[in-house]
């Protein structure tokens, strides 16, 4: 997995080192990255505390957009996994007593997608 899985809608796993060094000014004293993956310019970063989405916007990328959400508010997630015309896997989190998703990203293939629900589910169960 690399550069190309990111460009290709995969979600490519990025060092942590690198990814804690971008998020310093955010992250508070103690909180480490755990595991990070890249999505084209956005990332799913899952701390010992909590996932932070980055959300990079704009042609440049320079506008950035950090949700926190605490583990103890995801009430669920799911999966769907891509099939034979329908190419593209999705994960979809809801927030609390949210009667629709809260979040929803799409992946271009469903491997990736079974490795974020997988830490997803460590965190939250």
């Amino acid at each position: 997995m690399g550069f190309l899985d990111g460009l290709m809608g995969n979600a490519a796993s990025v060092s942590e080192k690198d990814v804690q060094q971008e998020l310093q000014p955010i992250l508070f004293q103690g909180e480490t990255v755990d595991k990070a993956y890249k999505l084209i310019r956005d990332m799913f970063v899952f701390t010992n505390k909590r996932l932070i989405l980055v959300d990079k916007q704009g042609v440049t990328g320079k506008k950035v957009e950090y949700q926190s959400i605490p583990y103890k508010s995801i009430s669920r997630f799911s999966i769907e996994t891509a099939g034979t015309f329908d190419l593209d896997a999705e994960l979809k989190i809801w927030i609390s007593s949210a009667v629709e998703p809260t979040i929803t990203k799409q992946f271009k293939k469903d491997s990736n997608v079974y490795e974020v629900q997988s830490l997803l589910a460590e965190k939250v169960l």
